[in-house]
């Protein structure tokens, strides 16, 4: 008689619902629900997320490319399928040329390749793990890249604006169901989404949903909102898997020291003779 490992039903559990991804929103609440539930009966979203693919090199579809011939193999960038709903990036015409530019110069115009904070919604694709910090009024989201971090505001009915412009903004939550909906405004308009050269204006607004389907599994959805560089609002889509190890944790990535010669030596004397 065959036996059928619970690891393994839970792994046909998971895929079953991110097929069901392929319907949409709609369809992401039908998986499975046997998540953990915090005390006030909401999902249990506390602990430590990682996305898995390629997104964080070109968000969307993308063939496999050099990278700077010093760096052979390990600059490469791998081909991967994008996350965006669709795979078009509605860009107005001077902001599609200037994505163009932005591609050329990506190994020293990159935020990323700066140590600047990554911004929303990069920060959550980033290959690295991030952690979720769980409370009634508000939700913290620590990240180890340039020690990101930011605070979702679940205790405002009429959200504030944000009180000055930033690299990772201002958010606003709300419960739908069992899906956390996360509002994000107040960028500086300088974040990229991808080192690809995707971009926005400071007039982004983007609105977030964590929607839980297996117990270790989240269908994260980030529709991008900007009028001044968009021509309509589109939608990234992608899974977020919970870290399994004991030993899972977010390690501070304190990069400045690593961008010191590519941010500041052209000012050194005799940069320039």
């Amino acid at each position: 008689m065959n036996t059928v490992l619970p690891g393994a039903l839970r792994a046909l559990a998971a895929l079953a619902a991110l097929v069901a991804l392929a319907g949409g929103p709609a369809a992401a609440q039908t998986g499975d629900r046997d998540f953990p539930r915090a005390w006030d009966g909401r999902p249990d979203l506390n602990g430590i997320w990682q996305a898995i693919g390629t997104a964080h090199w070109d968000i969307q579809d993308h063939p496999a490319s050099a990278g700077p011939p010093a760096f052979g193999a390990i600059g490469a960038v791998p081909p991967g399928q994008g996350v965006v709903v669709g795979n078009e990036i509605p860009y107005q015409p001077w902001a599609l040329a200037q994505k163009a530019r932005n591609f050329e110069n990506r190994y020293t115009e990159d935020p990323e390749t700066r140590c600047y904070l990554p911004g929303v919604p990069r920060a959550t694709y980033l290959p690295y793990p991030f952690q979720i910090l769980q409370g009634t009024d508000q939700i913290m989201i620590v990240y180890g890249f340039a020690e990101a971090n930011r605070t979702i505001h679940m205790d405002k009915d009429d959200p504030e604006p944000a009180p000055i412009d930033s690299w990772m903004g201002r958010s606003h939550g709300r419960w739908e169901g069992d899906t956390l909906v996360v509002e994000a405004a107040g960028f500086n308009g300088l974040a990229w989404f991808d080192r690809a050269g995707n971009f926005a204006s400071d007039t982004l607004r983007v609105t977030e949903r964590y929607t839980p389907i297996t117990p270790d599994a989240l269908v994260y959805e980030a529709t991008i909102e900007d009028p001044n560089v968009f021509t309509r609002a589109w939608t990234m889509r992608m899974p977020l898997y919970r870290r399994l190890d004991e030993r899972a944790q977010v390690l501070e990535f304190k990069c400045v020291e690593f961008s010191e010669a590519l941010l500041y030596d052209h000012l050194r004397r005799g940069a320039t003779e």
